[in-house]
């Protein structure tokens, strides 16, 4: 369910169950994935925030300003996980400006995401 919810092959997230969640701009719209589960996004870009079920909420992990904080401890759902996402790591790299060639526009790309700090 999570990779068709975030599109991906995972969905990084963070309970929130022992904490207290408060909105700094808005509260997120929010999309009914099930009949108990529904699921936090940004109305404005869609990016994906939160997976509210009967027994708390979870935080996309990537939504939070400093992500590389939260390091994941545990791995659920892995009945879904594709093969060869584990080898991932293993391919080659480059960042994305190395490949500035293949797309060129992005030397002029302007982010209209929200920015990590205000």
């Amino acid at each position: 369910m999570c990779q068709k919810a975030y599109g991906n092959f995972f969905a990084p997230l963070v309970s929130v169950r022992e904490a207290t969640l408060i909105w700094t701009k808005a509260e997120p719209a929010r999309f009914k994935s099930s009949n108990l589960v529904q699921r936090g996004f940004c109305a404005k870009c869609g990016t994906p925030l939160t997976y509210e079920a009967p027994d708390g909420v979870a935080v996309s992990i990537a939504a939070f300003d400093e992500p590389a904080t939260i390091v994941p401890e545990i791995q659920f759902g892995v009945e879904a996980k594709l093969a060869y996402v584990d080898d991932l790591q293993s391919l080659p790299t480059r960042t994305t400006l190395e490949d500035i060639d293949a797309a060129p526009f992005l030397n002029d790309l302007i982010s209209y995401q929200h920015p990590d700090h205000d």
